[in-house]
């Protein structure tokens, strides 16, 4: 059970292991884009691609689909980047249901995981399997696996590697169930606690009061998807602006503070503990571009500045 390209790394181990896969559960299509063309989620791509049978439902807990899903008779159920189950469902198998969830649990529980431990500038993080409860992202713990965040990643190259790591993770765990060996440990609660919000427009927009290392793991922790944005004014004109590689440098300096200095080929933006140098952004109804690209055509006035 799962949606986004994540989940379709995870089944693509499964299958290429041999296990039999009885069905595939993902969302139903939607339409998506300025055209409203309909799409299809990652996994369900996969699904078609490999003849997998299919199932998309629009309400987990219908008799009519939980009548279907019982039908395959699988003994164990799998799930990676879906949405809460109901008890129906994650009971239904022999051998319980397991989520694969892209964070070192208890830590970073709910919606984005990869992208918050970067904006708060982890120094670590990993994958964990847990036998599915009534909760999100409470359940027993099968396996931890870690690995270290390198402090110039963005959110694209940690989703990668944890969609590696959590691959063989699953493998492993699915060996335990296997053959009887599974020893869970029940997740602690203490008061320091990380939780993985769903991200929005508001808390993806740049805050420019921060220092100038929070601002860099915000933008490299949004990055490529959904993207940091902010607000560039100069003058009468105001963009709406998507960030995507930067570089924080640190600096005294006595430039107003938000304020953007260019040369032909280079951005920089002062910040209160030194420069934030933009490589890569986007402006409205434009595709991502490299600076320089964009200075070609565009020039901006000793006014300008980011809000």
């Amino acid at each position: 059970m799962g949606t986004p390209d994540f989940a379709v790394g995870i089944l693509d181990r499964i299958y290429t292991a041999g296990y039999e896969i009885a069905a595939v559960i993902t969302a139903p299509d939607k339409p998506a884009g300025r055209g409203q063309k309909v799409s299809i989620s990652a996994v369900k791509a996969y699904a078609l691609e490999k003849q997998l049978p299919l199932l998309q439902p629009t309400n987990l807990k219908n008799e009519d689909f939980l009548n279907e899903l019982a039908s395959y008779h699988a003994n164990l159920q799998v799930v990676v980047a879906f949405r809460m189950l109901p008890e129906a469902v994650w009971k239904m198998p022999k051998y319980g249901t397991f989520n694969l969830h892209a964070s070192l649990l208890p830590q970073y529980r709910g919606a984005a995981p990869i992208n918050w431990a970067i904006i708060n500038g982890e120094k670590e993080t990993g994958v964990t399997t847990f036998f599915i409860d009534d909760k999100i992202d409470t359940g027993a713990m099968i396996l931890s696996r870690s690995t270290p965040i390198d402090e110039k990643e963005n959110a694209g190259t940690l989703h990668d590697r944890l969609m590696q790591l959590g691959g063989e993770t699953v493998l492993e765990t699915l060996a335990l169930i296997q053959n009887g060996e599974v020893k869970t440990v029940i997740q602690p609660e203490n008061d320091d606690l990380k939780t993985a919000y769903k991200l929005n427009k508001e808390n993806c927009k740049v805050n420019w009061s921060k220092s100038g290392k929070e601002i860099h793991n915000q933008i490299r922790g949004l990055s490529p998807y959904p993207a940091a944005w902010t607000y560039i004014k100069d003058g009468e004109n105001e963009w709406n602006v998507k960030l995507y590689d930067v570089e924080f440098i640190q600096e005294q300096h006595t430039e107003k503070i938000n304020s953007i200095h260019t040369t032909k080929k280079e951005m920089k933006i002062a910040l209160k503990d030194g420069w934030l140098k933009v490589h890569s952004l986007q402006f409205p109804a434009k595709k991502r571009m490299l600076t320089h690209e964009l200075l070609n055509g565009i020039q901006f006035s000793s006014q300008a500045h980011v809000l």
